[in-house]
């Protein structure tokens, strides 16, 4: 946690310092359109604009672990019932067995 809590605060002492030192006001032309900002505010929205499109990206393949993991673990359910079932069946035929006759000579 405090490893963590390092991290971010150096990350974010870093993004300060990248915006102080990119203020520069850009033109951005995409199709039709034309934007005017700060090269800093148009990396930081390219930036999110990425993060946006991989987590859209990556939603099949969350369903599907999810999905999988679900399975996987009603199927453990089933073996799980299925040993204390045998369990059970074992103490029953044990208990059932006549020991041998013990033979004194």
């Amino acid at each position: 946690m405090l490893i963590s809590l390092i991290f971010g605060l150096i990350l974010g002492g870093l993004t300060v310092i990248f915006a102080l030192q990119n203020m520069a006001t850009i033109e951005v032309t995409f199709l039709a359109w034309q934007i005017n900002g700060s090269l800093a505010l148009v990396l930081l929205a390219a930036a999110l604009t990425g993060a946006i499109v991989c987590a859209l990206l990556s939603i099949p393949e969350i369903i599907r672990d999810h999905a999988r993991f679900t399975e996987l673990r009603n199927q453990n359910k089933e073996l799980q019932n299925t040993v204390e079932t045998q369990k059970a069946r074992i103490s029953e035929l044990e208990s059932k067995v006549v020991p041998p006759a013990t033979v004194v000579f």
